[in-house]
């Protein structure tokens, strides 16, 4: 244990699979598990990929959704999935203070951005972290945070992914790889735009991407590029992937996944979990 900004403390924990270690550290709000491949070394630095969960749910939770740690092993990464803090209301639902949009309710002067960087320094004072390789996936209000990180920190975080999220962070000082994936049968956070619960109006899924391709200096329109199978509850290749690259400034491409009638919390799989990694890790900053 050492004392820095914050207290940063490791107990190493025995994984009885005898794959990945599991490891935890704080950096001011409690112990988070770490989640580290069993061929770490130290003389080889690993991506680091933060999992930001949606509103009124937790890091566990979103891990077991997405089983990102079932993934540490096969791709070399780091894992962490921090909790957002308790509201003041009587469900003490957990959230993220993202955006006007999502999903401050009542007025917390909580700063995320603040938290999250703290996180990455004390992963980074224990590990040997890839710089170039510090991505985020976030959900719904993971995803709002996911872009108000890659906004406010964009000279650190290479790249993130959105799961029915929306961006409203306004240009970046540096490029990030942005992708976003949403149902365009979403009803809480809508495909098209919208509100949710009363916050301000959030982007749509195009327009956010847009946004971010036209931050990252791209040129000219999408180009549809094929097609995935992204949710297990619809038929066939549902999902259209819509790809920004022309002329864009080196570290910053912007990419869409349209799940079409998709919701709001597609019946995700192991492949889902893969592609999304996979994209991260092959969007580095330069």
């Amino acid at each position: 244990m050492r004392q820095t900004c914050c207290t940063f403390m490791m107990l190493l924990l025995v994984v009885s699979t005898g794959t990945a270690v599991a490891q935890t550290i704080d950096a001011g709000r409690g112990e988070l598990p770490v989640h580290v491949p069993a061929g770490y070394d130290s003389g080889t630095p690993a991506p680091l990929i933060l999992l930001l969960h949606g509103y009124t749910a937790s890091g566990a939770q979103q891990d077991a959704y997405f089983n990102l740690s079932g993934l540490v092993d096969d791709y070399g990464f780091i894992l962490v999935a921090p909790d957002g803090t308790e509201e003041a209301s009587e469900r003490r639902s957990r959230f993220w203070n993202a955006s006007s949009s999502c999903c401050n309710f009542f007025g917390s002067d909580v700063d995320d951005v603040a938290y999250l960087t703290r996180l990455i320094d004390a992963v980074k004072a224990e590990y040997a972290i890839d710089d170039s390789r510090i991505a985020l996936f976030g959900h719904s209000n993971g995803g709002f945070m996911s872009y108000r990180m890659a906004h406010d920190r964009s000279g650190i975080i290479s790249a993130m992914a959105s799961l029915a999220g929306a961006d409203q962070s306004g240009s970046p000082e540096n490029p990030v790889h942005v992708l976003q994936i949403h149902g365009t049968a979403d009803t809480v956070i809508a495909y098209e735009g919208g509100t949710f619960r009363g916050g301000d109006t959030h982007p749509g899924a195009k327009a956010s991407v847009e946004a971010w391709a036209g931050h990252n200096g791209c040129s000219g329109e999408g180009v549809d590029t094929g097609t995935l199978d992204l949710d297990q509850g619809l038929d066939g290749l549902e999902t259209d992937v819509t790809r920004y690259t022309s002329g864009c400034r080196a570290g910053g491409a912007a990419e869409l996944w349209t799940i079409n009638e998709g919701g709001h919390g597609p019946a995700v799989s192991d492949h889902f979990s893969r592609l999304v990694v996979e994209w991260l890790l092959a969007h580095p900053k330069p």
